[in-house]
């Protein structure tokens, strides 16, 4: 099936392009060829220039770039390459491809197989070695108010790699968390409607190295989640 991967953009790492470029070369062993590849500029970076567009338009087969000039979040942006995918399949993770291809490829898979309509990555204990407290208190107090608050299949909804069938996009483009959240509103959202989701277990690269907590975005976040709990 062809895929449509998307790739939310801003304040990239050094390195970013080629990185994009190595990674997306792997997952065309297990894509079709005339998969695409899309990124979401998410507002100005001074890391990003127009010769780092041109390298990947010449690099790339089928990409796509989407820009606008104010960020937006993560949410936000995604959703902007939701609406122009035109996969069968629709893969989103982060800029800089922490998980595994190998973990890429189970998402495609289960997919693929028609095994379900939205499968979700889901991180496994070694994720949290990786991080610090803040970030590891975070994550786990989250998932343990999704099990209390919510009935869907995972508690995990905060891992930077999912996919779904295109049958799902209006169901993604209707949702409104601009930041963090917008992966629970997904899930709970195509949960109620009855699509089938699955828990796909994945593994961080080696050496990933995770971008400090914007401690700002904690409160319209905790907002966003009792929201979610009250409707």
């Amino acid at each position: 099936m062809h895929a449509s991967l998307i790739l939310p953009c801003y304040n990239p790492p050094a390195g970013w392009v080629e990185n994009i470029i190595r990674r997306y070369n792997e997952a065309q062993g297990f894509l079709s060829a005339d998969s695409e590849l899309i990124l979401v500029q998410d507002g100005d970076s001074a890391q990003i220039s127009e010769q780092d567009i041109a390298r990947l338009q010449q690099a790339l087969p089928n990409f796509k770039h989407i820009y606008y000039p104010e960020n937006k979040g993560k949410g936000y942006a995604i959703r902007q390459g939701v609406k122009c995918a035109w996969g069968d399949l629709v893969i989103y993770t982060d800029i800089d491809f922490p998980y595994t291809t190998a973990s890429i490829r189970k998402i495609y898979d289960t997919l693929n197989a028609g095994s379900c309509d939205l499968a979700v990555g889901v991180k496994d204990e070694v994720y949290y070695k990786h991080t610090n407290a803040a970030r590891k208190f975070i994550s786990k107090t989250l998932r343990g108010m999704i099990r209390t608050f919510f009935s869907i299949p995972v508690d995990d909804t905060q891992c930077g790699l999912k996919g779904f069938r295109k049958d799902l996009i209006p169901v993604f483009t209707a949702t409104t968390i601009n930041r963090y959240l917008f992966d629970l509103e997904f899930i709970r959202n195509a949960h109620k409607r009855g699509y089938s989701i699955n828990a796909v277990p994945v593994k961080l690269n080696e050496g990933v190295q995770f971008r400090h907590i914007n401690y700002r975005i904690l409160i319209p976040e905790f907002i966003n989640l009792i929201k979610l709990i009250l409707k």
